[in-house]
């Protein structure tokens, strides 16, 4: 089934003190991943935000507490400014909600950009949880220019695709296990990853190996995050192949304009002003807002008609559809070298993944 509801109050809710949900979620702190804690929480999951500073989450996870007590008490959002929340993110606070217990937020440290920060970070989760029913893998860099990391990946590429990629194989286990203990479960455990319309600006001879440190820089930082979001995909689809116990699934939200992902390109002396510009004009005719987005997320999150069986592997968009990605993305036969690739050079910097 390919159709997911609108209406984001039919997804199912979880009493904390009765059905303990665990969800992990990178980049939980601003935009997109705001939000979606925001929703995990209301629907009583218990929600690790994973994130390199532990000040900025903390203050996060405080506005997000707050924003949710203030839904829960103001019924249909007579506030103004919550009400304008309300209807973009489809949750009215009725009394029914008003008496729901929410869930927890915790933060757990985590830096994309340096491999050994991931797998201290899952060690830190399995002593604080046994299960884990949802991973996000919501984080992401876009528009850089070519910088490596400690670990001698291009900046892109390892935050939007290495580091998901490492994470959720170790984590794997983990959602295996929760599936195997709870047969029944509904909505099955599962990954999503977030996806781009930026994944179509890969090129079509796909090549991981490729530098791609030439000029301009401009140009050639989307073509570099168009592979790094291909590759993603591409794991998607070769994790849902390999491993038909966990749901997996790739989720567009939209072109969201309003981030800070642009913030080097904004900031740059004198062109800043014009990008910045552009960017506003884009965001206006085509953008969506972080709320928006963040619905596309939950419903491929808590959608419980959703299976393994039918849906693994596959590529949502707005409003639930079920979309095609590119040609490339789409290519199994690209995808298998995209994961022995993968698995090759995180073995060659000591991170070996049993059974990869």
């Amino acid at each position: 089934m390919s159709s997911i509801p609108l209406d984001i109050d039919t997804l199912p809710y979880f009493n904390p003190n009765v059905d303990r949900r665990v969800a992990i979620i990178t980049g939980g702190n601003s935009g997109i991943g705001f939000y979606t804690v925001l929703h995990l929480y209301l629907h009583g999951y218990v929600v690790y935000i994973a994130s390199r500073s532990k000040s900025r989450c903390l203050k996060s996870i405080n506005e997000l507490e707050y924003r949710a007590s203030q839904m829960r008490l103001l019924g249909q959002g007579s506030n103004p400014q919550q009400h304008s929340f309300n209807e973009a993110a489809g949750t009215n606070a009725n009394s029914e909600v008003s008496q729901r217990s929410v869930g927890e937020v915790h933060y757990l440290e985590m830096d994309l950009s340096n491999l050994q920060s991931i797998v201290n970070a899952v060690e830190t989760f399995k002593l604080k949880e046994r299960y884990l029913h949802l991973l996000i893998n919501n984080a992401g860099a876009m528009a850089l220019p070519y910088t490596k990391t400690v670990d001698d990946f291009e900046i892109q590429l390892q935050t939007n695709f290495i580091s998901p990629f490492l994470l959720t194989l170790k984590l794997l286990p983990i959602l295996e296990r929760t599936s195997d203990t709870f047969p029944d479960i509904e909505p099955r455990p599962r990954v999503i990853y977030l996806s781009s319309f930026g994944h179509q600006f890969a090129f079509r001879y796909f090549n991981l190996k490729t530098v791609l440190d030439y000029r301009p820089n401009f140009i050639l930082t989307w073509i570099r995050y168009g592979v790094a979001k291909t590759a993603g995909i591409h794991f998607i689809k070769m994790l849902a192949l390999r491993n038909p116990k966990v749901l997996c699934i790739s989720v567009h939200p939209g072109l969201i304009m309003n981030t800070n992902v642009f913030a080097y390109w904004t900031n740059l002396p004198i062109v800043g002003i014009i990008f910045w510009c552009l960017f506003q004009i884009f965001a206006w005719v085509f953008g969506v807002s972080s709320e928006q987005g963040a619905l596309e997320v939950i419903r491929c999150s808590l959608n419980p008609r959703l299976s393994v069986e039918e849906n693994n592997g596959k590529y949502f968009g707005s409003n639930g559809k079920e979309l095609q990605p590119s040609k490339v993305a789409n290519d199994m036969d690209y995808a298998a070298r995209t994961w022995i690739w993968t698995v090759h050079e995180l073995s060659k910097r000591g991170f070996v993944i049993p059974g990869a």
